[in-house]
């Protein structure tokens, strides 16, 4: 290795996923000290998001992480993701963002996990303040992204309060919004908040499943809040801007804003743009993309799926990724499939996936060396401690089977 110009080296290594590159710091120090610089770091994840190389789907069953290679699909099968969050109950993941994963355990509860090197960073707590006359914890929403800006990874947490805690559809829901940022490691109110998101805020009800959680494009999350029922009105996209840290509205498209107020809508992303979903009665879900970030003309219907006919219900649809060659497209349905639907034939076909869960969830995950290798020594320290426990525990173990083994050969029982 040492006969090979490092600036080969470089460019060889460029090419590789992450799980090999954390490998491959054994090879000499040069290695080592090349693969943790913060150049190489970017300059990978840069090449990977131009690429669309060694991309993973992260599954969420009902206990467990699995990855899968994008490459691979139908070959290879799924690799379970060990991660220090784990414990006896579900672990939420809130979104994907240059190869990180938000985690969830509780509001107070938080970390950024890299699924490709297991490196990890625990955000450090932030109480969740009740306000004044508010009785209960309502519901909690969160997102991952990175704020391109100011070169900074963030978290947002809002929170929604209520005053009964029987009256779901109750009026004037008080709310709190904090954000993390990472190159800070601390968190910060957002107080001021225009007048029209506050009374959104104080309005909208019980997300469906995933509209908790932000969807990253355009250097701003956004989540869908739906109308409540009865009242006249439409569903609403709200964006939180990541640089500015204020909170604003994306228009829908004019077709659909003019259209069936009753249609269930959700967002995504596809291609790096803000994707739109729109449900008609389970019977087809219509796909928008917004091609220039937040220029409502720039809207463009791309493609229709309708209700497969191995389904009994099509509540939920979401493109995930364009093949290789594009002409076709990775959907989840159901939160238990996954399927490819061709573009030109309108076909869809199932995506057998080796060891996968009859049930689960989907995140893109590109494979970067976002935290480096080494973790934060919290980290670091939490984890020699469970080994040195284990090590212990298996060592008592052992021992009182010795002990065990020992009496019972040792002795007879005289009558």
């Amino acid at each position: 290795m040492t006969t090979v110009p490092m600036d080969i080296v470089n460019d060889l290594f460029l090419r590789l996923p992450a799980k090999t590159l954390v490998r491959f710091r054994a090879l000499s120090k040069p290695c080592y000290h090349l693969i943790n610089s913060p150049d190489f770091i970017s300059s990978h994840l840069t090449r990977v998001l131009k690429t669309n190389d060694h991309l993973m789907i992260l599954l969420r069953g009902a206990l467990h992480l699995y990855t899968v290679d994008l490459d691979s699909l139908d070959a290879g099968g799924v690799s379970d993701v060990e991660h220090p969050m784990k414990r006896g109950g579900p672990t939420e993941v809130f979104g994907s963002c240059n190869g990180l994963i938000g985690l969830s355990n509780s509001p107070t509860d938080l970390a950024l996990f890299n699924p490709s090197t297991r490196q990890i960073h625990r955000l450090p707590p932030s109480p969740v303040d009740l306000p004044e006359g508010s009785s209960t914890r309502g519901y909690v929403f969160y997102g991952l992204g990175y704020d391109s800006v100011n070169d900074d990874y963030k978290v947002v947490r809002m929170v929604q309060f209520k005053r009964d805690p029987d009256d779901e559809l109750g009026c004037t829901f008080p709310y709190e919004v904090k954000v993390f940022s990472f190159k800070m490691n601390s968190w910060k109110r957002i107080e001021s908040v225009l007048p029209s998101i506050q009374l959104l805020f104080y309005f909208y009800y019980h997300l469906l499943y995933r509209r908790g959680y932000g969807v990253l494009a355009g250097n701003s999350l956004h989540w869908v809040l739906p109308r409540r029922p009865g009242l006249i009105a439409f569903n609403i996209i709200v964006r939180f801007d990541l640089a500015l840290e204020v909170f604003d509205i994306v228009r829908f498209p004019e077709d659909v804003a003019n259209g069936d107020v009753d249609i269930q809508m959700d967002i995504g992303v596809l291609d790096g743009c803000l994707c739109l979903m729109c449900n008609y009665d389970q019977r087809y879900v219509d796909v928008w993309v917004m091609k220039e970030y937040n220029v409502r003309g720039s809207w463009s219907k791309v493609f229709t799926v309708q209700k497969p006919k191995s389904v009994k219900m099509f509540a939920f649809m979401r493109p995930l990724v364009y093949s290789k060659d594009r002409d076709k497209v990775l959907l989840e349905i159901n939160n238990t499939k996954l399927v490819w639907f061709d573009l030109e034939s309108r076909k869809l076909s199932t995506l057998r996936i080796k060891d996968c869960p009859s049930s689960y969830s989907a995140e893109l995950v590109v494979s970067s060396l976002v935290l480096g290798c080494k973790g934060d020594l919290d980290n670091i320290k939490h984890r020699k401690e469970q080994r040195d426990k284990e090590a212990r525990e298996a060592k008592m173990m052992q021992n009182s089977n010795k002990r065990d083994d020992f009496l019972s050969k040792g002795f007879k029982l005289v009558l």
